[in-house]
This record gives C-alpha cells, sequence and structure tokens, in this order.
C-alpha cells in the first residue's frame, strides 16, 4: 500500500539541444514529465512510497515513460495500458536572456485525456493512503478526467486521506471562465491548495495586499485548510531568486531566500510541492515551506521535468554548504 497516491498524465519531452530553435534542429533530447508524477517522484526520492495513477498507450512510448517511473521508485500498478488514443508530447526550446525559453505542445487526443469515472477503483488506490495529489491541469485536459478528478477527491474523503491540489493554471488548456468554474467546484474538497497570488486573482478575484490576505481569501472561499505559494525574482532566464511561504489559520511561515543558477526549470514548482507534502506528512507547516524551497532551488540544477534529489542533497541545501566540489 502507498503512503502517497498522484494522479496525472505524463508525455514525452523533446528538446533540441545546445540552446537551438525547433526549426534548427537535428535531434533532440529525450526526457518524460508530468507535473503529478514530478511530485510522486520527488516523494519518493525522500522516502515515501508512492503510487501514480494514470493511463498510457500500449505502445513503446507508453512503455517509455513507465519504466522511467519504475526507475524512479514510484509505483507502476495502478497505470492502465489501452489501445485508445497516443502518447503526448510537447518541445522545450531553451532561451537565453533577451528570448524566454517556449513550449509547445502536442497532446490533443491522449490515452489520458479518454479517462473516464468508473474506470478507476478508488477504494483499492487509495488504501491505506495518507495523502493524495493531483493538479488542476489533469482536470483541464477534457470534461471526462474533470469528472475523474472529482471523483478521486471524493473517494478521498471517504478514506480520510489528506489532500493537496496544485492549481496550475494553463491558458493553452482551458479559458478562464471555464477553469474558474471547474477549479472552484474542486477546491472545496482540498485540504492543501497550491496556487500563485496570480492565479488567485485572475481565477477568483481574490487579491491581498500581502500572502496571507490571499491565503485568508482563499481559506474562506473554499474551506481548504492551507494555501501554499512561491516567490521569485528573476532579472535573467537562467537566474533567479526564489523563496517558499505557507499559511494556515495560525501562522504565516517563509522559508529562506535561494539563489539559483538554472540548469533546468520544468518541474521546479512540483518538486516544491513534494517538499512540502513531505514536511506536512511529518506535521510541521515550518518544515514543509523549508523542504519546498530547498526541493524547488535544487530542481532547477536538473536536467529534465523529474527531480533527482536526495534527502542528503536537500539537507546540505538547508545547511547552506559550500559550493566546492564534493571529493
Amino acid at each position: 500500500m502507498a503512503e502517497v497516491v498522484t494522479l496525472g498524465e505524463a508525455m514525452v519531452r523533446l528538446s533540441p539541444p545546445h540552446f537551438q530553435r525547433i526549426e534548427q534542429a537535428r535531434s533532440f533530447d529525450v526526457e518524460i514529465g508530468g507535473a503529478e508524477l514530478n511530485t510522486a517522484v520527488g516523494l519518493a526520492r525522500l522516502g515515501h512510497t508512492v503510487a501514480w495513477v494514470s493511463v498510457l498507450p500500449a505502445n513503446p512510448l507508453g512503455r517509455l515513460i513507465a519504466r522511467r517511473v519504475r526507475e524512479a521508485g514510484v509505483e507502476d500498478r495502478w497505470i492502465r495500458f489501452t489501445d485508445e488514443g497516443r502518447c503526448g508530447l510537447y518541445f522545450l526550446e531553451f532561451g537565453a536572456a533577451p528570448r524566454a525559453s517556449a513550449l509547445l505542445y502536442d497532446r490533443k487526443d491522449s490515452a489520458f485525456s479518454r479517462l473516464r469515472p468508473g474506470q478507476l477503483e478508488w477504494e483499492r488506490i487509495l488504501a491505506g493512503a495518507r495523502w493524495f495529489h493531483v493538479s488542476g491541469i489533469t482536470a483541464a485536459l477534457s470534461e471526462g478526467t474533470a469528472a475523474v478528478v472529482a471523483e478521486a477527491l471524493q473517494a478521498a474523503r471517504r478514506s480520510q486521506v489528506q489532500i493537496s491540489f496544485d492549481l496550475n493554471y494553463r491558458a493553452k488548456l482551458w479559458d478562464r471562465d471555464t477553469a474558474a468554474r471547474v477549479l472552484g467546484s474542486l477546491l472545496p474538497f482540498c485540504h492543501v491548495l497550491f496556487t500563485s497570488e496570480a492565479d488567485a486573482e485572475f481565477l477568483f478575484g481574490i487579491r491581498g495586499e500581502s500572502f496571507d490576505e490571499v491565503a485568508a481569501g482563499l481559506r474562506q472561499r473554499f474551506g481548504v485548510a492551507t494555501v501554499v505559494g512561491s516567490r521569485r525574482e528573476a532579472e535573467l532566464v537562467w537566474r533567479q531568486r526564489l523563496a517558499v511561504l505557507g499559511a494556515d489559520e495560525h501562522q504565516v511561515e517563509e522559508s529562506n531566500w535561494y539563489e539559483v543558477e538554472i540548469v533546468d526549470r520544468l518541474g521546479a514548482g512540483d518538486a516544491m510541492a513534494a517538499g512540502v507534502i513531505h514536511g506536512l506528512l511529518a506535521g510541521s507547516l515550518q518544515q514543509a515551506v523549508r523542504y519546498g524551497a530547498a526541493m524547488a532551488a535544487l530542481k532547477h540544477t536538473i536536467v529534465g521535468d523529474l527531480p533527482w534529489i536526495d534527502p542528503d542533497d536537500v539537507e546540505a541545501v538547508l545547511r547552506g554548504d559550500s559550493l566546492r566540489i564534493r571529493r
């Protein structure tokens, strides 16, 4: 039985090497990634037993993803293989100031987007679990996947499992009105909400002079217990500062700020979610934001979406260890 369960789609990522534009490319580097899978890997690397629930096409691309999932230490027993649909792809074009990095999605009609309520045995999947995690990306893929998210959240509530939800609004997947309506119907089931202050205002009109005020508005509107967000300051594409904040009805916690030299920023928010969940499972919001910030900072230094991070790496960041080569 898994301690943590996540639900979501994974895609194959194709990136031109050496900062090339896609139209220049003669070859592509291959990685895999998906919001909830990235978080699952982060938690597995921190020592938790984690199961990822998904649907993959029964072809070599689906098997490629499944093999990477196992390599990363995440349980794959709840992956469904199907002959319907395809594997989603996305292309990542690395930029450098003044040119931003860019994404091109090719994910329409994916196998996961065809998922419908009643196809997953949530009582069995969640048996013995302490935590369930999902994101707004999963709800955005189709009406069917949005209904599956609602089904999963209701099952997690019945099973008394703690629920976290990463808002993860993506304008390329759905419009603001639809997103606000669907996400607004899902958030009352959740205990922990990951969101930016900008998304809280854009989708729900909730604003404030501080993160604490925005978090209070979200707690009042949706009944979530804890709200977590990040602060970022970036002057260049490949360098930034970041910190993580968390607020519940009793306290507001802020992590240290970290200067990061960016190798690959994809999946940093998902790594942050893994660190926060790890801390909350230990019962500490203060530890949650500390681990979340350290995980996010470290992920920026790792190629690919998956956070190949060890607990020793996190502890070294938290201690402020030297950047000299470890020998």
